[in-house]
């Protein structure tokens, strides 16, 4: 299986070469976060091999699993989930990235969490583009609250925004979202100011992620394209 995913693995790295080339775009401006839910850790491990250092949970549970089996140091960890505050005691202590905080209360609990651990976490705050309840993410009209509040912080480095587009094929539909993200993060530049600094922005996955980096993404969260469908 490891050899079917360092496959996949290659051509989703020369799709995001290609989707930067048509718009223009270094892909160095891009992180890649394999999303490895519910796979096997010798798929992770494969792809540590492979020189991919940035892998994505969505669970918490799944997320301390994982950190606990990998313990190579080299390896960004990144929470993508919907973020439960009292989880993030559980990831606290070696995590890297929270990308799905939606709420002041969210980071006063990492800034909490990492100053007992002696750490920097960072974090990105999701922001609801899609206009979907099921969806997480603050309001559009919240964010600049959010990012002042995270001015302040000293164990948490509030590094740029995420969304979560709709789930379609529909490029149509996806790309005024994503136009939308990345328009709140230049409208909200001015707020880099201490701990806030928005300089990422997470946005498109496997349906929909060469969209994403024509609008702007600079990490895409890719889980299905390299470890095909997941395990329920």
């Amino acid at each position: 299986m490891s050899s079917e995913i360092k496959e996949r693995y290659k051509n989703t790295l020369t799709r995001i070469d290609a989707a930067c080339k048509n718009a223009g775009r270094d892909p160095s401006e891009i992180t890649l976060v394999a999303v490895s839910k519910t796979k096997p850790d010798e798929d992770v491990l494969a792809l540590v091999k492979e020189g991919q250092l940035h892998f994505g949970e969505n669970r918490a549970k799944a997320l301390e699993t994982r950190m606990q089996n990998i313990e190579d140091e080299s390896v960004q960890w990144h929470f993508i989930g919907n973020l439960q505050t009292n989880k993030i005691k559980y990831m606290a202590h070696r995590v890297n990235w929270i990308q799905s905080v939606h709420k002041k209360k969210a980071l006063k609990e990492i800034e909490k969490r990492a100053s007992r651990e002696g750490r920097t976490i960072n974090a990105l705050i999701q922001v609801n583009i899609s206009d979907e309840d099921q969806k997480s993410g603050c309001d559009p009209k919240d964010l600049e609250k959010i990012l002042k509040y995270g001015q302040d912080l000293k164990h948490t480095r509030v590094r740029g925004l995420m969304g979560m587009a709709t789930f379609t094929d529909d490029h149509d539909i996806v790309r005024p979202e994503f136009k939308l993200l990345k328009q709140l993060s230049d409208e909200h530049q001015h707020l880099n100011d201490g701990a806030v600094n928005l300089e990422h922005i997470s946005m498109g996955m496997t349906n929909d992620f060469e969209v994403a980096i024509e609008e702007g993404s600079t990490m895409v969260r890719i889980g299905t394209a390299i470890f095909g469908e997941r395990n329920y």
